[in-house]
């Protein structure tokens, strides 16, 4: 028999069908707390080729999950069948008719969708606290609404038009008249079903009264009823239906939204109270008084965030009983937003706050604020006991009954000892998201955590009559209570219409419809103690989107569950056709060999989590101790490593351009095709430049600049003056004195630290302070290297003697963007501005935070400055690139995209190794910012 890899690749081609046992692993789980493994994952990028994955799956019997970022919380991403993962061929986001539109794909993530929309000032109506990270299939598919949009600019409101496709292989789209004459004509079944159900409702006045309340709060259980309400037409109904579906009823494969205006003015405080009583009180007058948003936030939920920068130091004095409402207004002008302040005076006046109320009219200081909000989450679940799981509810109250029912809450945690329990949530729609950490490793404690969610059930719907789902959708933790929630009636006709649309039951079995009363126990995931890193990480997907490998083998976040999965493995746990040997040999390449270890996912991740550390760790264990000692040598005898390097690549410009200019390319590939460990030759590498002599002059200000061994080997160019050259030109013209540093054989470590090797990037990095120390004054001149990664690098070096990390601390070390931004921008004379260029920020320059200089600099210099959308790390990770070539063009893909559209009159960055891939990706030549600054002085 054929396997189902032999099966699906008459439908996709091979590299579009992943089965083998680490990819299986990394895609069984999700932002909930539910493992399945899944048979394969398929990367379909047609409609056609998901009709017949469809088509496949209903005669063969197997479930199908469609999947976009993974940042779902109650299990709708897994699956033990086929998972569709739409996160890579489906990223368009069109803005149409001057942005009051947008047309969009369901793999590109909500944020990217806001930056499109954001020239016409405007945004989508949702706007969860995953927009950075949560993809449009989900948004849509989950009915999300968020922080602003309450329930009247939610998914379900916002939509104009949907494209879907049924399992019956069936494509309609709302947007084509004729799609509703044949929709009727060629799904009659379905079509008189939707009739039916519709009358139903309506001939049901009690059920219509029921879905006119629970559609006035926040509601995500079950099906979109309505939808029966709001529409007559059944093309129109089911189109709405699929909003909040979860994948189980269709395949949506673009839709298209109205979008809000985008209102640039804001006003944020946090407002301190004493009393949660006190902070749920004022959420009413806050409401009036035109607040966009409240949020509210309880004492264990502040006292997770309570040490962060940039909060009030009040806040770890606070009493046991106390709570913060993070709240903001918006305007379309400053004059609208004084205005919307002044008639909240009173209100605002009015609140019983332990602190005065002060607003923060500072973008940065509101987006750290959000930040902070929007991470509580995972910020509580770092914190937790290793070992237990993360589990985020998510219900909604009437407004007016909030404070008692947040006291109920309370009472419910302290009954179960759920001591960590926290509580946030939408305070101004009665949302209320709350945080419990649970282990789920006996049958103790799965019998604690189901008794308290029975009581939890009972609490919101009997007592309160309120949502059991106001925006997480119901996924497998709800799916038991759907009919507990909405009676009989209503889950009748939520079977019916499953039925009707999926008869073969294919689509996300399990998930909104379940006849399992126990379902929400089951293939609960555990989270056993692996090491710091692993054990901090609650699989938020939060990182995913900055991961230079996310196209090509693992993201932070499946490296972690693999890393789990493993150490299950080992444990003794067993799973049928997953071996601990195989998975180990598979991470080699997928977990350890294409991580660039460049460390944005860390930015990214609300409690820090680095994961490059974690495989730079991960490869030093992985060495021997003769390949140490080999490192080390190297490091004591660069000089001579670095001249056979240089010598070598200068040979190879010459033997390119006398033979062949792909001669090398081409014959480097051909010894990688035998499986030897060897450097692609890339065509844009060369050492060689135009030299100029320039006569020092002496003058007041200094500066030491070192030139760095990247620059030193591989920094040439075709058509400019080499960098040295290009920097003492650019510091002349700005009546700088520049004092090159130019002993050879010095690195700043980070060849070796990248590789693991960590006691011979400290030799490396010690040798540099030594020299630059005396070079500098001992401090007295600031130092400039010409690649940002290495300044970052010696920066943070971990591994140094007392002594040299109290050098270190006085040296002044400055990157080019720094540089120029401090010293060379308000001394020199801008006399030929650029019309337009393109600038690749690297990833050290995020992580330091001089992105902002950088564009600035950049702005200085040319009329238009072009940042890419998807600017991200290049993937080349020092020389990771020669070797892992696929790792750059994965990486660069989406930004080199952006960059053919554009005509820019020049391309810059501050990393020779980033520029050179940025080259081969783009074909557009990428070179130092100097070079912009010498051009345009």
């Amino acid at each position: 028999m054929k396997s189902i890899k032999q099966q699906l690749s008459l439908i996709l081609p091979e590299e579009r069908i992943k089965t083998r046992a680490i990819d299986r692993v990394a895609y069984s789980s999700d932002a909930g707390f539910y493992r399945l493994i899944p048979q394969a994952i398929v990367l379909p990028n047609t409609v056609s080729e998901v009709r017949d994955i469809l088509a496949f799956a209903t005669k063969n019997k197997i479930s199908v999950t469609f999947r976009t970022g993974g940042t779902s919380l109650s299990g709708q991403a897994v699956t033990d069948g086929i998972l569709i993962d739409l996160s890579q061929h489906w990223r368009k986001a069109i803005p149409e008719q001057d942005g009051k539109l947008v047309r969009v794909q369901p793999g590109v993530i909500g944020s990217w969708v806001n930056l499109s929309l954001k020239k016409f000032s405007t945004k989508m109506g949702p706007d969860p606290s995953s927009i950075a990270s949560a993809m449009m299939g989900g948004i849509l598919a989950n009915n999300a609404s968020g922080m602003c949009c309450g329930v009247k600019h939610n998914s379900y409101h916002t939509v104009k038009y949907i494209r879907f496709l049924l399992p019956s292989g069936n494509e309609f789209s709302t947007e084509e008249n004729d799609d509703y004459n044949r929709f009727l004509n060629e799904e009659k079944n379905l079509a008189n079903a939707l009739i039916e159900l519709r009358n139903r409702i309506l001939a049901n006045p009690f059920l219509l009264d029921k879905i006119r309340y629970k559609y006035g709060m926040k509601n995500t259980v079950g099906y979109s009823l309505n939808a029966f309400v709001d529409f007559e037409h059944p093309l129109d109904i089911f189109a709405h239906l699929l909003i909040g579906s979860e994948g189980t009823l269709a395949f949506i494969v673009e839709a298209v939204l109205n979008t809000l205006p985008d209102l640039p003015f804001k006003a944020t405080s946090l407002l301190l109270f004493s009393d949660i009583s006190d902070a749920c009180n004022a959420i009413g007058p806050l409401k009036i008084s035109n607040a966009e948003a409240v949020e509210l936030m309880d004492r264990a939920s502040l006292r997770a965030i309570e040490h962060l920068e940039g909060l009030p130091s009040e806040l770890k004095t606070l009493p046991n009983t106390a709570a913060a409402l993070l709240i903001e207004y918006q305007a379309e002008s400053n004059d609208a937003l004084q205005l919307l302040l002044q008639q909240a005076k009173v209100i605002l006046e009015g609140l019983e706050t332990i602190l005065p109320i002060q607003f923060s009219f500072d973008t940065v200081h509101q987006a750290h604020l959000w930040k902070i909000r929007k991470g509580l989450f995972p910020a509580v679940g770092a914190i937790r006991n290793q070992g237990t799981t993360v589990i985020l509810e998510d219900v909604a109250f009437p407004v007016e009954h909030l404070a008692v029912a947040v006291k109920d809450l309370q009472i419910l945690f302290d009954k179960y000892c759920y001591n960590n329990a926290i509580i946030f949530g939408h305070a101004k729609d009665g949302n209320l998201h709350f945080v419990v950490t649970q282990s789920f490793h006996n049958e103790q404690e799965i019998k604690r955590y189901a008794t308290f969610i029975d009581e939890m059930v009972e609490l919101v719907v009997k007592k309160y009559n309120g949502s059991l789902k106001a925006e997480h959708g119901t996924g497998r933790n709800m799916s038991p209570f759907v009919e507990t929630e909405w009676g009989t009636d209503a889950y009748k006709i939520m079977q019916e219409l499953k039925l009707a649309t999926d008869p073969n039951g294919i689509l996300n079995p399990g998930v909104i419809i379940s006849n399992d009363k126990e379902l929400h126990l089951k293939n609960l995931k555990l989270l056993p103690v692996v090491e710091k890193e692993v054990d901090k990480c609650i699989e938020c997907g939060f990182c995913e989107r900055l991961c230079p490998s996310r196209d090509l083998t693992l993201t932070p976040r499946k490296r972690i569950v693999v890393r789990r999965f493993m150490q299950e493995l080992k444990s003794g746990k067993l799973y049928n056709s997953i071996s601990l040997t195989e998975l180990q040999l598979q991470y080699q390449y997928d977990g350890l060999d294409t991580c660039a270890v460049d460390g944005l996912c860390a930015s990214d991740c609300p409690v820090d989590i680095n994961t490059g550390d974690l495989v730079k760790r991960l490869r030093k264990e992985s060495h021997k101790p003769i390949a140490n000692k080999i490192a080390l040598h190297v490091a004591r005898n660069f000089l001579f490593y670095e001249t056979i390097a240089s010598t070598s690549i200068s040979i190879g410009v010459k033997v390119n351009k006398l033979l062949n200019y792909n001669m090398l390319s081409r014959f480097t590939s051909f010894i990688r095709s035998l499986n030897v460990p060897f450097p692609l030759w890339l065509n844009s590498l060369s050492n060689h430049s135009k030299s100029i002599n320039y006569n020092q002059k002496e003058l007041l200000d200094k500066i030491v600049y070192y030139p760095t061994c990247i620059d030193r080997m591989m920094g040439g160019n075709k058509r400019y003056i080499n960098l040295s050259d290009t920097l003492i030109n650019v510091c002349q013209k700005s009546n700088i004195q520049v004092i090159v540093l130019n002993k050879k054989g010095l690195c700043c470590g980070q060849s070796f630290s990248s590789k693991g090797y960590s006691e011979a990037a400290s030799f490396a990095a010690s040798e540099l302070i030594k020299v630059l120390w005396l070079q500098s004054k001992e401090g007295k001149y600031p130092i400039v290297m010409d690649n940002t990664s290495c300044a970052y690098t010696l920066s943070k070096t971990a591994t140094l003697s007392t002594e040299d990390q109290i050098k270190l601390e006085k040296l002044k070390i400055l990157d080019i963007a720094a540089f120029t931004h401090e010293y060379i921008l308000p001394r020199i004379k801008i006399i030929n501005k650029k019309k337009s260029i393109a600038l690749h920020p690297v990833c050290s320059l995020e992580k330091m935070k001089l992105k902002t200089k950088l564009v600035e600099v950049a702005n200085a210099c040319s009329d238009e400055v072009i940042v890419p959308q998807h600017a991200g790390c290049c993937g080349m990770a020092g020389d990771r690139g020669f070797f892992f070539p696929e790792l750059t063009k994965a990486a660069t893909n989406l930004e080199a995209a952006e960059i053919h559209d554009h005509v820019c009159e020049g391309h810059y960055s501050t990393g020779r190794t980033c520029e050179i891939a940025l080259t081969e990706a783009t074909g557009k030549e990428y070179v130092s910012l100097l070079y912009l600054l010498d051009e345009v002085s």
